[in-house]
């Protein structure tokens, strides 16, 4: 039996968003467990092009960088601050609009202070990432990030709040 025309279209377009769809959810995920792994055998420069854009552009409560550059440095004085961490995320939404998407999950996370003569709590922080992603030659990779920090618990890496009370 041959599909008419019409219909074999209708179905390449949703097998396109289909594979579309998992390749950036495939990205979201790659850089949250990123969050936890980079790093482990010492400063590792070579993740970033996996995950984002040459010419990213990214913001955080700790700061914030344009390019490749900085990102690996960015991340690993932010991870640094902390023995170990814990990053789980949900409800990815991707919006696509042909070779770009609008994307955004919710993180929790647990940070682990390093051990010190007193007994900290952790640091426990929830909030989302938003940004744009771009198809590229190597994939998809994301042009613009950025964490909205929406509470935290614990003393921060400073030892203060992370977020102020309204």
């Amino acid at each position: 039996m041959t599909l008419p025309q019409d219909e074999l279209a209708e179905l390449r377009a949703q097998v396109r968003e289909l594979t579309d769809r998992a390749a950036i959810n495939e990205l979201l995920d790659r850089y949250i467990v990123l969050l936890d792994t980079q790093d482990e055998n010492g400063f590792d420069d070579t993740w970033p092009p996996t995950v984002f854009t040459d010419d990213v552009r990214m913001t955080f409560p700790v700061g914030t960088c344009e390019g490749l550059s900085d990102v690996a440095q960015l991340h690993h004085v932010a991870k640094n601050r902390f023995a170990r961490t814990l990053h789980l995320s949900s409800n990815h939404t991707v919006a696509l609009d042909g070779d770009r998407a609008e994307v955004r999950l919710h993180v929790v996370a647990t940070h682990v202070h390093h051990p010190s003569g007193e007994d900290r709590p952790h640091f426990d922080i929830g909030g989302y990432y938003k940004g744009e992603a771009v198809r590229t030659e190597a994939g998809w990779r994301l042009r613009t990030w950025a964490f909205h920090l929406v509470w935290s618990t614990g003393p921060g890496p400073d030892g203060g709040c992370a977020v102020e009370s309204p």
